[in-house]
């Protein structure tokens, strides 16, 4: 059999049938894979790097007309909204301090899924051990049995430490329990953290920050107990044989006790003193549909109740304020970065998305058609049995 036509003719032919249908095909998807035009701007300030909080100093990014941010002694705190995540301003957010029990925030995000309320449990002498000296204390007693919401109070409250023991315990021990608090912490962007005893009693090279606190009283919120136990003014506490005493929340601006007014709106969250730490405290507040938290770390000046009267004025200051400054910074996590070449949707999910008429996806069809027409081409050419001519 006797080829009309030379190898060269029948690469060419290929190469020809490809480049004609791609010839096509680039203006049929410039026009349905174009993108839509983008809003315009919004008043809005860029967003700030997200280093700029990890720098010293105090951050604020008003607009006009803004309230100044009021005199703070604390050398660490933050306000942010608790919605959103927008920190709204901070001083010194991420300075690693000891974060006495404030650190119980961490404990309860970490323990509390792990424990029904409703188990009775009786506590046991090794579930007591070690709870350090000066510790503040509910009053756990060896032989008497108490619900775990009875326990979850009296960290709550009371700070007790003694409660926190029990329920570590039955979290599968000390250690493991701080271990777990670590990851806890990581998963959440928590990177200032360093846990070491659960309770937040003063360990050498244990540290939170401001913006570890914030993240953690945040999330914690988001928990129907959490809330509700650290909302909690006053509660019964099992003394044995049927009776019960009366246990108040040492959070002073919940419970408005020794010279310190309740501030309206507030609804929790955790409070802490060591002579290490000085005094801490993380508080949330929601007022006209928005809520706040705010944290602030060993103020300098005013004494006992310096940490409730900072922190009152950062409220108020941050409802006055908040829909007037940009954010400084997010309390969320930042997402892993996408691995090139990775899709942004699960295998399932894209294969379920329809495919318009004249979208993106049928040109790149024809694409690949298009080259495969011109290869298959050149290899059924590639496989006949071809004669020369004479003088070919």
């Amino acid at each position: 059999m006797i080829l009309g036509f030379s190898f060269r003719m029948a690469v060419s032919a290929g190469v020809l049938c490809a480049a004609g249908l791609l010839a096509v095909v680039p203006a049929a998807a410039d026009v349905s894979g174009r993108a839509e035009p983008s809003a315009p701007a919004g008043p809005r300030a860029a967003a700030p790097h997200p280093s700029l909080l990890h720098r010293p100093g105090t951050h604020v990014r008003p607009r006009a007309g803004v309230a100044r941010l009021p005199e703070v002694s604390a050398l660490s705190w933050l306000v942010a909204d608790a919605r959103s995540g927008e920190v709204l301003a901070a001083h010194n957010a991420h300075r690693r301090l000891p974060p006495a029990s404030t650190l119980k925030t961490l404990f309860a995000l970490t323990v509390l899924p792990a424990l029904p309320s409703s188990v009775r449990h009786t506590v046991r002498a090794e579930e007591l051990r070690g709870v350090g000296a000066g510790s503040s204390l509910v009053g756990v007693a060896e032989g008497r049995t108490y619900r775990i919401a009875d326990l979850w109070r009296g960290v709550f409250l009371n700070s007790g430490n003694d409660a926190v023991h029990v329920l570590a315990e039955l979290n599968g021990g000390w250690r493991a329990t701080a271990r777990r608090m670590q990851a806890e912490a990581r998963s959440l962007g928590a990177h200032d953290t360093r846990v070491l005893s659960p309770d937040g009693y003063d360990t050498p090279g244990q540290v939170s920050s401001a913006f570890d606190l914030a993240i953690f009283g945040r999330v914690g919120l988001r928990n129907p107990d959490f809330a509700r136990y650290c909302a909690t003014v006053e509660a019964r506490f099992p003394g044995g044989g049927g009776w019960s005493y009366a246990i108040h929340n040492t959070n002073r601006l919940l419970s408005g006790t020794r010279g310190v007014k309740p501030y309206r709106g507030l609804i929790g969250i955790k409070n802490g003193y060591t002579s290490k730490a000085g005094s801490t405290l993380v508080a949330a507040a929601r007022r006209d549909g928005r809520t706040l938290v705010v944290t602030v770390m060993n103020p300098q000046q005013g004494g006992g109740a310096a940490v409730y009267e900072e922190a009152r004025s950062l409220l108020d200051w941050g409802f006055r304020s908040a829909a007037r400054v940009e954010p400084v910074g997010s309390l969320e996590a930042p997402r892993a970065p996408a691995r090139p070449g990775a899709t942004t949707l699960p295998a399932a999910a894209a294969a379920a998305v329809p495919e318009e008429p004249g979208s993106a996806w049928t040109e790149a069809g024809l694409i690949v058609g298009a080259v495969g027409l011109g290869a298959a081409v050149v290899v059924l050419v590639l496989r006949l049995p071809v004669r020369r001519s004479e003088g070919s």
